[in-house]
């Protein structure tokens, strides 16, 4: 480790000089007294990305926060919230192209694992962008000195120092994140795949905006007594809320009434969510997908020959494989492949389904006979793979009644509050019997693995070995191919796509994906090892600040959208 003065020194030797002699910063580790520097790499000149320069201190928490990796996340996502209010403030301009630049990604609503900071037993780490000053293409050693020993200073004291921090939010941080993992804990051990609690506001401002409503607008939540559960927090406290079991959950209720609310407040559940976000204490069985119609999509030798019994063009469904996929197609597809992730509680909302996937009517059945009809709807499948292969489903419907006869739980939405109304469409059943005939020609057929071929891959793109990029969260670039995930609902930062392409360089790289694993092996197997040591083991030199952890569902996911996707199937 060398000096400050050493830092100083170097960088004023180079001032006036082209760009690339920034280069000679990096390499080293450099004593600030409150906090290290490490330039670990460079920009090419002022108009490109900016220079990734890690800033440390020593670790001053309590050997607590380490008892659990839900501890070090929570900790670290209080760190880097206060870093990027920080970071906002120091960044200026000075000179040309992104000169004084500051860039930390910023945090969304979720509680995740960010490659920006790094909490280990003896250092906490900062992982930002700085945009290094130049005026033209010539160095200011000036302005960068300012950067380094003043701006970086500043946001060290607002961030990584105890003075930044107040004793109660860590507490309150280190409770939320115990209280949520016993919380899990407790869905497969009472029977649930959802929790919602009592008090919690669960819409957002708007439609791009995931903060929660204000208190004064929103209608907070409050269970049906007949619903109502309670959970053990991790002090021993209770809380009390909507307990949704394993089966078959409809939502529904008039429009604008907030089913779509509710069941997006349950996907949401997925994740931890920071306090005051009005969903914090909503859990969801981990591994729950967003099924839904995703017209145009490409399809590689799934099975969907429980839902689609032929083809008129003869295609064999078993191994079906398309480079446009119709609604209902798509929706078999994306259940199949969700299925085959791991997945065992699918979420669906009827207004962005296919309906002919979801249900054929008795006067449709009538008017077309089965001969004719290739799609098997949902809704004769659905009480089997519950019944038979412990998969469950939440639903929201609003115009498709014949869904009452093979739900447990109805739910309907009146002015944004659940009522448990399973009791009443019982009656409804009994007085108004479905004209429908359930024809299933078969048994719901298991999912056997596919395996991707490693040669589907090429992640070079020009004179790069390896090229991913995302743009926002619809598209990720994967060498000179685009990967469509708009639809993928699961997915919700810009981070976690960027997290996905890497770890998809990652797992080619290290032979993860060797063409013998299968979907669910290689995601299951980066996670384990992303667990057990951290996001940073998805690069091979420098760690990009701007990657957030990922689901193995997603990951998945992204692999079956790969246009060039070859896949190797294996027989159950």
């Amino acid at each position: 480790m060398k000096p400050q003065r050493e830092f100083k020194k170097l960088l004023y030797s180079i001032d006036g000089h082209g760009y690339k002699a920034y280069k000679r910063l990096a390499g080293e580790v450099y004593d600030f007294e409150k906090y290290t520097v490490s330039v670990d790499r460079v920009q090419g000149d002022p108009f490109a990305t900016p220079s990734i320069v890690r800033i440390a201190v020593k670790n001053w928490l309590s050997k607590e926060v380490l008892q659990s990796r839900a501890r070090r996340i929570g900790i670290e996502d209080l760190i880097a919230r206060k870093a990027w209010q920080a970071c906002q403030k120091a960044s200026r301009k000075r000179g040309t192209g992104k000169s004084g630049a500051i860039y930390f990604p910023k945090p969304g609503q979720e509680i995740l694992e960010r490659t920006c900071v790094r909490i280990t037993e003896n250092r906490i780490e900062l992982r930002v962008f700085l945009g290094l000053p130049a005026h033209g293409r010539r160095i200011d050693a000036s302005q960068a000195w300012a950067m380094f020993s003043s701006s970086l200073e500043e946001i060290v004291m607002k961030s990584l120092l105890p003075a930044a921090h107040t004793h109660e939010a860590i507490f309150s941080r280190l409770k939320l994140m115990d209280d949520k993992e016993r919380m899990r804990e407790q869905l497969s051990e009472r029977g649930l795949v959802a929790f919602v609690p009592d008090g919690a506001i669960l819409p957002r401002r708007s439609g791009v905006d995931s903060r929660p409503m204000s208190a004064e607008r929103a209608v907070r939540f409050r269970s049906p007594e007949s619903l109502r559960v309670e959970l053990t927090l991790s002090d021993g406290s209770k809380i009390s809320g909507m307990g949704i079991r394993r089966g078959v959950t409809l939502i529904t209720g008039g429009g604008y009434h907030g089913k779509t609310t509710l069941l997006e407040a349950i996907m949401s559940g997925i994740y931890d969510h920071v306090e005051g976000d009005g969903r914090e204490y909503v859990v969801t069985e981990k591994s729950a997908f967003n099924i839904r119609a995703e017209d145009g999509r490409r399809v590689e030798r799934v099975d969907i020959s429980s839902f689609i019994s032929h083809l008129p063009t003869g295609g064999n469904v078993r191994e079906f494989c398309t480079e446009d996929a119709s609604g209902s197609t798509s929706m078999a597809a994306n259940l199949v492949e969700a299925m085959e992730a791991g997945s065992t509680l699918f979420l669906i909302d009827e207004d962005t389904s296919a309906t002919n996937f979801m249900i054929r009517d008795a006067r449709m059945q009538a008017l077309i006979p089965r001969s004719s009809e290739p799609i098997v709807p949902l809704i004769d499948r659905i009480r089997e793979m519950t019944e038979n292969l412990g998969i469950s489903f939440i639903v929201v419907v609003g115009g498709a009644g014949d869904y009452l006869d093979v739900a447990d739980t109805v739910i309907a939405m009146d002015s944004f509050l659940p009522h448990d109304v399973t009791i009443k469409a019982r009656e409804i059943v009994s007085l108004y019997p479905s004209q429908r005939i359930e024809d299933v020609p078969e048994p719901v057929r298991v999912p056997s693995p596919r395996i991707p071929s490693p040669k589907s891959f090429n992640p070079s793109k020009g004179k790069k070995r390896e090229y991913t990029k995302s743009v926002g969260t619809d598209y990720l670039a994967l060498g000179y191919e685009k990967i469509e995930l708009g639809e993928v609902e699961t997915i919700v930062s810009e981070s976690q796509v960027r997290g996905i392409g890497h770890a998809i360089l990652y797992a080619l790289r290290s032979d993860i994906i060797d063409g013998k694993k299968s979907m669910k092996v290689i995601a299951q197997e980066i996670e384990r090892q992303i667990w057990g040591s951290s996001l940073d083991i998805l690069f091979e030199s420098v760690v990009s600040p701007d990657v957030e952890e990922f689901r193995p569902q997603d990951l998945v996911a992204a692999i079956n959208r790969l246009r060039t996707l070859q896949v190797i199937r294996k027989r159950n």
